[in-house]
């Protein structure tokens, strides 16, 4: 499978505003993926979620899932670590009768604590996830995502140590997010494939095969992320991007976040064929 490109939710153009309707506009549009947005809680029953995997399977659309933005694996409040870990669950059951494969979601706020004491503590919740998930056969794959502010928990060296740690763990690697946190780095061809070296490094080809990537404009200031860009509006070098993305020779999904959605997908996915 090479890179495959899509929306994060359904595309802008679809006169269907179902995700029914939203695959079959990606199918329309030539794209490869759509990402179904559970951000605000999984909304979505069991009948409908069977309905729009088999859609998705007819029109050979691969599917993701971003999880509930409520999730905070290192939270003060004992109660709020255990609903995060509901959250996940039910975002992977629901997955697995989707036919998807990856959940992804941001782990955790740093607060005042230490990356090796968040580390742990997103470890061993995630260990718990993970170990409910595969007792029920459920084999989806969990992905935290790299974050767009210092005072979330999850740049590239955490979110990678995160998948070496648990099983059935790889991450979501933002792109636009790792340039908004460092202030305007990780913006060339070089940087771009120290990014996919160390992940590559870090998680071989079982991550090689099977990568997740957002990508999309992005506006940031000191604190890092501010807010999504179309991609001709911002800063973010996508050519060099795809460039590296070609050259490392990675396969999986590539979501656009960009605000005209569709439209920076296409872009996307026309700047990776045209490299051959």
């Amino acid at each position: 499978m090479p890179l495959l490109f899509g929306t994060a939710g359904v595309p802008l153009s679809s006169t269907d505003r179902s995700s029914e309707g939203g695959v079959r506009r990606i199918q329309e549009l030539k794209l490869d993926a759509m990402e179904l947005e559970f951000v605000q809680g999984v909304r979505m029953g069991e009948e409908k979620a069977r309905k729009i995997g088999a859609v998705a399977k007819e029109e050979g659309i691969s599917l993701s899932c971003h999880g509930p933005y409520y999730i905070n694996l290192n939270s003060r409040e004992p109660e709020k670590i255990t609903a995060s870990r509901d959250r996940i669950i039910h975002t992977a059951r629901i997955s697995q009768i989707l036919g998807v494969r990856s959940v992804i979601f941001h782990p955790a706020f740093n607060h005042d604590n230490s990356s090796e004491v968040v580390l742990e503590r997103v470890v061993r919740e995630l260990t718990i996830v993970r170990e409910t998930l595969d007792a029920e056969g459920i084999d989806v794959i969990l992905r935290p995502e790299t974050t767009g502010k210092g005072t979330q928990f999850g740049d590239l060296a955490e979110t990678i140590r995160i998948a070496q740690e648990v099983p059935g763990v790889l991450p979501c690697i933002d792109f636009s997010h790792l340039h908004a946190r460092t202030n305007g780095r990780y913006n060339s061809y070089d940087e771009f494939c120290a990014i996919l070296n160390e992940t590559a490094e870090g998680l071989g080809d079982r991550w090689v095969k099977n990568v997740h990537f957002h990508i999309s404009g992005i506006e940031y200031g000191l604190k890092g992320e501010k807010r999504h860009l179309v991609l001709r509006e911002s800063d973010l070098r996508f050519e060099e991007l795809m460039k590296a993305c070609h050259t490392f020779g990675v396969e999986g999904l590539a979501i656009c976040e960009s605000p005209n959605l569709e439209e920076d997908a296409l872009l996307l996915q026309q700047t990776y064929q045209a490299l051959g």
